[in-house]
């Protein structure tokens, strides 16, 4: 079943189930205790976006949410996610609501990217 069409981000986290909001809560205060982004929502899903555009996506899934990059940007992390034990796949951190938040790996992923893109 798709999810219902959110109207702002807030709505997007008050829409999720008791499994996902931990996760993406987390995941949301990560990405705006950077100051360089703005929380916004683009394709049904909170964006977290510079001058030069969306620098990251939160994903809401059954049983697991994704912290998602461009393909491109997140292919030379893929052995460090692996290594650190969690699922991946083009372009994203796959994280199970079993398992913990790697915040530390979500902040080196953001902080990339950021500078990737000049921030």
């Amino acid at each position: 079943m798709p999810f219902p069409r959110r109207t702002s981000p807030d709505n997007f986290f008050d829409l999720l189930d008791e499994q996902q909001r931990p996760h993406l809560l987390t995941l949301r205060e990560i990405s705006l205790s950077y100051p360089e982004v703005t929380e916004t929502l683009k394709w049904n899903q909170p964006a977290y976006v510079t001058g030069d555009g969306t620098a990251w996506l939160l994903q809401a899934f059954a049983k697991h949410c994704s912290l998602r990059f461009t393909p491109d940007f997140f292919g030379p992390f893929q052995a460090e996610v692996a290594a650190a034990g969690y699922g991946y796949g083009a372009g994203f951190l796959k994280i199970m609501y079993t398992d913990e938040v790697p915040e530390q790996l979500c902040r080196r992923l953001m902080a990339a990217k950021l500078a990737d893109s000049g921030h």
